[in-house]
Formats: structure tokens, C-alpha cells, sequence
């Protein structure tokens, strides 16, 4: 096991009727800005709970933060938050909103050029301006970390951030507001959850067992309820389970002394940029041609996964490896999402040179957990995506 330091300062608050402790958790005189997407939060009850944990509190509104949060979006809330002095920031709602928080907290007290340079220049936050989050969507435990992805339309871009003064304060997880999630999203929280998972697990064996055994224990729970929150969202025990898979999979927990690959994450994003297809999609697409264009380097774990997850016992090591991959591909596929380019677009000739391209004027030339997947290696992968 590799040597690590691990703290995660975010205050968990969990299960029903956590909403109206809100206002316990935020400093008093407090001056908030409240920061939300399309507004389905005003259709659920979500909004009105939330209003009036926090009615004692001076409280300004900004809607309208889109999946894959955009960076013109932001720097609109930006200046509200400048102009009005705003001092603490509530994210209601999925990881795209949080994500657009985090960015928020960041950009509040930078001091360079231009905010597009946290994203750009990949500027670790080691402050920023505090904030809390009410999850309404599980899918990518942003409620929980300290990392955010940012889009900006203008250039077609989606690029990653973070650092240690980007955590929550706290995040509220009720699991009551998953029965008014549809199921598109449902099944892309399922996905990009089980692929969180994957990213840090899917690697080579460094003799880490309970990490192990957590991933794996994440994955199996992602399986086992993801037939139930699919066909009830108002069974609270799936769906209580599946918000806090969300949550695990990617709070820092499971990735403390082992390797990680996030490669399928980084050409997902591409795709996203490119054709505005959901990030979990992009996840499912580039998975199965991802292991298997390094399936020499991932066949341990591969092995392992097929048959601690998926009960594969039978075969050799190349072909229990094998049959992970492809039970990874059917169970993407099981959720009724689709796993070729060529199902979202017509226009996928060309993409894999023009992402390797952009890999390579960024530097980008050794992804996945032995600094080995080159710009060409990734050309390949979108490629065999097709």
C-alpha cells in the first residue's frame, strides 16, 4: 500500500427532514448566496424547505447554472457576489451546481489575471469562500470533495480544478429527493458513480486490501440497487443507498493508498465539450476501449473485479479480465444507456485526432496510473469508440 494523508473536513448531514437543520450550520450573519439550476427545485419542494430553513438569513438568489456548469454563467454570479458582499454560498443542487460553487469559492478571493487561470493554469485552491451544499441529484459526490469540472462554450472546453480549501462545510443528503429525479438521471448517477469507483480501482495491485474491498463494496451496492431506484425513485431504502454509493465513491476515501487513472474521465470530458453529451455517457462510451487498449497493465484487477463484483470464476486470468470488461459494457448497458460515439452523433469522424490533439498542445502526454497513456494511445481509444 502506498504511503498517504487523508482528511475530509465536510460535515455530513444525512436522511430525512436534514434540510431544516440548515440554518445550524451556517455562520450567523451570514449574507447568502443561494445558487441553483434550472429550477426544478421550485416544482419538487426542494426550494421552499430550503427557503425557509434560512429565513433568518439575508439571502440573495442566482438560478440558471446549467449541466456542465458554464464559465460566462459564473462570472455572472460572480459579480453578485462581489457586489453585494456576499459572505457564505449554498449550492442547491446536483454535482453541476456544486461544481459551479466551488469554482465561485475559488474565484471569490483570487487574485490573478483572470479567473479562467484556476482551470487553465490547473491553480490549486487553498482557500476559498465557504460554502455548503443540499444535494438534489447523486451522481457525482462533489457534496463531498474538494474538486469541481467547468465548462466554458465559447472554446469548447471542460477542464478540471480543485484544492484543499475547496470542501463543503457541510452537505445535507436526503435521500426523498431522489423520487422526483428522472431516470435519465437516475441511471447517469448510477454510471458516473460506478465509474468513480472504476477510475480509482481499475489500476494494478499495490496489496491495498480494505481499499479494495471498499471499492468493490461500492460497486456491488451500485448493482444490487440500481434495478430497484430504476423502477421505484420513491423507495427510500434504494435510494438512501444509492446517494450514499454516490457519496463514497468519490469522497477521497477509497483512492488513500492506491493508484488512479482518471484517463476515461479526462477524454470524457472532450466528448462533452464536443457534442454536449451527459459526462456519464461520455464515461460508458470510453470505458470498455480504454481497458482494453491497456488491458495488459489493468488484467490483475480486471480479473480480480470480474470475480469478486460480477461472480466470475470460471476461465483463465485473461479471461476472467476479459469478461469484466464486457459485464462493466452490459451493465452501462442494463441501465439503458447507450455505449458507442456513433449512437449520440453523426459527425464522430475526426474526433479522436482533433481530442489527441488537444491533449497534446496541453501537455497532456502521460494519462492513467503509469503516466503512459500518450496523446496517440488516446486517438486509439476514441477511435475504437466509435
Amino acid at each position: 500500500m502506498n504511503n498517504f494523508e487523508y482528511k475530509n473536513p465536510t460535515k455530513i448531514l444525512f436522511g430525512k427532514n436534514q434540510i431544516e437543520n440548515l440554518t445550524n450550520e451556517i455562520p450567523k450573519n451570514a449574507k447568502i448566496l443561494m445558487l441553483y439550476g434550472g429550477g426544478s427545485i421550485k416544482k419538487n419542494g426542494i426550494y421552499e424547505q430550503v427557503k425557509k430553513a434560512i429565513s433568518n438569513f439575508e439571502v440573495i438568489e442566482f438560478g440558471g447554472i446549467p449541466a456542465n456548469p458554464e464559465y460566462a454563467v459564473l462570472m455572472d454570479a460572480l459579480k453578485v457576489i462581489k457586489e453585494e458582499n456576499i459572505t457564505f454560498l449554498l449550492a442547491v443542487g446536483g454535482g453541476s451546481v456544486i461544481d459551479g460553487t466551488k469554482f465561485l469559492s475559488a474565484a471569490a478571493l483570487f487574485e490573478g489575471e483572470t479567473p479562467w487561470d484556476i482551470l487553465s493554469k490547473n491553480i490549486r485552491s487553498l482557500k476559498g469562500l465557504p460554502f455548503g451544499t443540499v444535494l438534489t441529484l447523486p451522481a457525482t459526490g462533489s457534496e463531498m470533495n474538494s474538486g469541481a469540472v467547468i465548462t466554458r462554450a465559447e472554446t469548447k472546453e471542460k477542464l478540471a480544478m480543485g484544492g484543499p480549501g475547496l470542501f463543503p462545510v457541510f452537505s445535507v443528503l436526503d435521500p426523498e429527493v431522489v423520487k422526483s429525479i428522472p431516470q435519465r438521471q437516475i441511471a447517469n448517477g448510477l454510471a458516473d458513480a460506478f465509474t468513480h469507483v472504476l477510475e480509482q480501482y481499475m489500476t494494478y495491485p499495490v496489496n491495498a486490501k480494505l481499499q479494495d474491498r471498499f471499492a468493490e463494496s461500492i460497486l456491488q451496492t451500485l448493482i444490487e440497487v440500481a434495478p430497484a431506484i430504476l423502477k421505484d425513485t420513491s423507495d427510500y431504502n434504494a435510494a438512501a443507498n444509492f446517494m450514499w454509493s454516490c457519496t463514497m465513491a468519490l469522497n477521497g476515501l477509497i483512492q488513500q493508498g492506491v493508484p488512479s487513472d482518471w484517463a476515461i474521465h479526462m477524454i470524457g470530458h472532450e466528448l462533452t465539450a464536443l457534442y454536449g453529451i451527459d459526462h456519464a455517457r461520455t464515461l460508458a462510451i470510453i470505458a470498455r476501449s480504454h481497458y482494453t487498449l491497456n488491458f495488459e497493465d489493468k488484467k490483475e484487477k480486471l480479473a480480480q473485479y470480474a470475480e469478486r463484483v460480477w461472480n466470475v470464476t470460471e476461465g483463465t486470468k485473461e479471461e476472467k479480465a476479459k469478461a469484466g470488461i464486457e459485464k462493466t459494457t452490459a451493465f452501462f448497458q442494463s441501465l439503458g444507456i447507450k455505449t458507442n460515439l456513433s449512437d449520440y452523433t453523426e459527425s464522430y469522424e475526426g474526433t479522436a485526432q482533433q481530442i489527441s490533439k488537444r491533449f497534446e498542445e496541453r501537455g497532456w502526454k502521460g494519462l492513467g496510473e503509469h503516466g503512459k497513456v500518450t496523446p496517440s494511445d488516446v486517438e486509439k481509444i476514441v477511435e475504437m469508440s466509435y
